[in-house]
């Protein structure tokens, strides 16, 4: 009799409990970052605090999955099918090539958030050996003979092509033509060492492997070095500043049809607004990204040199542009480095 009645109870249980679990009591959302290279540690703690923050504000447990590479291999990956709820790439035309191509969000995307949907910035610095004994100061130094420089592949990553752009926009200002502009990079990719696929990738190289006499950085990464191998006791790597850089801006965006199938759609939103909260811009600042907060980017004014800075406007008129004449199959990087 006892065990009948303990089984009509625990049916009765389970009975109460099925519509609980059709209302996701006991489910976990989960979502998706595809990301570029020097973003893992930024995201891992932007993360842990969106992920108590959505739990605070719905009580839903949430898992934030990321995914890191070359951005350019990343755009192309949400392309051929990875299932991004959201991207927080390297540059914006590698979300517009998401956008034309696979149709999974609106062409659009950049008006949906904040300074045309970068959260952050960043720029393009040198990481030279210890007391830089090949006395790089700036960009005409790394064409010098026997120097030996690391930079990721424009074709393949996005900070890549910030170095390319910041490069060209300074030979260009300087000697006056795009012809001079391009005897300049060419020089510069010559003295390449390696061209890995992403930063990250290149900063292993350089910093781990020890190859090459300078590193063009992100800034962010830059520091990230400077502050590892301070910790190592190596002291290994300084910072060199040059006279003039371009404004590297990250893009973000909610790749809608993913988020729509998955229904993600709403955490995806907040995920990406939350980064342009006081909170997530501090720890943007921490992890040597330049915020986009205005009361938050004075605070870190001894890490943030105040440099001059041109943008991709500048330089190419837009990212459609600078891809069709920079980077696209035999444009001016093909012809560059061609042997």
């Amino acid at each position: 009799m006892k065990s009948n009645f303990y089984a009509l109870f625990v049916s009765l249980v389970f009975f109460l409990l099925i519509p609980a679990l059709g209302n996701g009591l006991f489910s976990e959302t989960k979502l998706l970052n595809v990301s570029y290279d020097p973003t893992r540690e930024l995201y891992s703690q932007i993360n842990k605090r969106f992920v108590s923050h959505w739990k605070k504000k719905t009580g839903e447990d949430l898992t934030i999955n990321q995914s890191h590479g070359g951005s350019g291999k990343q755009a192309r990956a949400v392309i051929d099918g990875l299932e991004a709820d959201v991207v927080t790439l390297a540059l914006a035309h590698d979300i517009e090539a998401i956008a034309e191509k696979s149709k999974l969000l609106s062409t659009e995307w950049e008006n949906r958030l904040p300074h045309q949907s970068s959260p952050y910035t960043s720029t393009i610095v040198f990481l030279v050996r210890k007391g830089n004994p090949k006395n790089i100061k700036d960009w005409d130094d790394l064409v010098k003979p026997g120097i030996g420089v690391v930079t990721p592949n424009p074709k393949t990553g996005g900070g890549a092509r910030w170095n390319y752009l910041a490069a060209w926009g300074y030979a260009k200002a300087k000697y006056g033509s795009e012809e001079k502009a391009k005897d300049f990079l060419k020089k510069l990719y010559a003295n390449v060492l390696v061209l890995d696929s992403g930063a990250r990738g290149s900063l292993t190289t350089f910093v781990q492997r020890g190859i090459g006499d300078v590193l063009i950085s992100w800034e962010n990464e830059a520091h990230l070095a400077l502050h590892e191998t301070a910790k190592n006791g190596s002291g290994s790597v300084e910072i060199v500043f040059p006279s003039v850089s371009i404004l590297a801006e990250p893009s973000v965006a909610v790749v809608t049809k993913n988020a729509e199938k998955h229904k993600t759609t709403e955490v995806a939103e907040s995920y990406l607004k939350f980064l342009y909260t006081p909170e997530a811009q501090e720890v943007i600042a921490s992890n040597f990204y330049r915020p986009t907060d205005v009361k938050i980017l004075p605070k870190y004014k001894n890490i943030f040199k105040n440099l001059k800075l041109f943008t991709i406007r500048d330089v190419a008129g837009s990212w459609k542009s600078a891809q069709e004449k920079h980077f696209a199959d035999g444009a001016l990087f093909d012809q560059i480095t061609a042997k």
